[in-house]
């Protein structure tokens, strides 16, 4: 039995349950969505597309009991519409590099602005910022913000004469447009009902998780928090939310963070500093609307 177990660990076995549960699931809604009020299908809607974001980003850094190109077919499936998989895994290595965790204008995933920038912004701009750095203000308006800074990112680009990401992007509206064809012409699901029940509610859950896993501080070390959820948030986030163990192990699978964080957390606390939340709702209570921090990057 335990050589059965191990040789199940070794193939990915718990992620590749995840991904068949997660698909399995996501049809069913799909298909038997007329059947269910739209209060059902958004909530659970909601956690398979945030779910789909964790399995994309567990096949970045893990997931290696499989080659490549099976790693990435599994992920590939834009159930969440917004960013083409490849794209995500080139702007998140830059997120891994230490010295930079947390920068603006160098980590692709950083809430931080530059002192000038926010110098040369309207009082519209800079109320967005600072409503979109309260809980409420990110799981409303996160999305679209993101989305404006990444299209705002993808056009200078284009413009600076670098059209590498064209083809992914090429890719990604076919697989969309396939999707949509499954979703509508196949299952009779509005597309835009999708949208607005499935697609935009799963992108601002999977922010919650980023709502303040990272802070500016002069260690490195010290930028990565731990929030230590129960299992539905955990399972959700594939324990990414034990963030600092990801960041100072990377490539552990997921199905071992939460042994290695029980069993190492007061080194791991240790060297964050205490920076460590005993669950989301701690977060929801001191800064559902009140700004975590200010955007302004206090150090540059």
């Amino acid at each position: 039995m335990y050589a059965l177990a191990l040789k199940f660990r070794q193939i990915d076995g718990p992620t590749w349950l995840v991904a068949a549960v997660l698909y399995t699931a996501w049809f069913l809604l799909v298909w038997y969505h007329a059947l269910l009020p739209w209060y059902v299908i958004m909530p659970v809607g909601a956690y398979l597309t945030a779910w789909h974001f964790s399995l994309q980003h567990e096949a970045i850094h893990s997931f290696r009991g499989v080659p490549k190109w099976l790693r990435f077919a599994v992920v590939f499936p834009p159930l969440g519409l917004w960013f083409p998989f490849p794209l995500y895994r080139k702007s998140h290595r830059t997120h891994h590099r230490d010295e930079d965790l947390a920068v603006p204008g160098i980590d692709t995933e950083s809430y931080y602005v530059r002192r000038e920038d926010w110098e040369r912004m309207g009082p519209i701009q800079r109320g967005l910022l600072l409503f979109n750095q309260t809980l409420l203000g990110r799981l409303t308006l996160g999305p679209l913000l993101r989305l404006r800074i990444l299209v705002t990112r993808e056009f200078q680009r284009v413009r600076r004469g670098d059209r590498s990401h064209l083809p992914h992007w090429g890719i990604h509206v076919v697989a969309v447009g396939l999707l949509f064809w499954f979703i509508s012409g196949v299952c009779g699901f509005v597309w835009w009902q999708y949208v607005l029940l499935v697609a935009y509610p799963g992108m601002s859950l999977g922010l919650l998780r980023a709502f303040y896993e990272h802070r500016a501080a002069v260690e490195s070390a010290e930028r990565t928090a731990s929030c230590e959820s129960n299992f539905v948030f955990g399972m959700l986030f594939l324990y990414n939310n034990l963030h600092v163990v990801h960041h100072r192990n990377p490539a552990m699978p997921w199905y071992d963070i939460p042994r290695h964080y029980r069993e190492n957390r007061d080194e791991l606390l240790q060297g964050n500093g205490q920076f460590v939340f005993s669950g989301y709702w701690v977060l929801a209570r001191k800064y559902l609307l009140w700004p975590v921090f200010n955007p302004v990057h206090p150090t540059l």
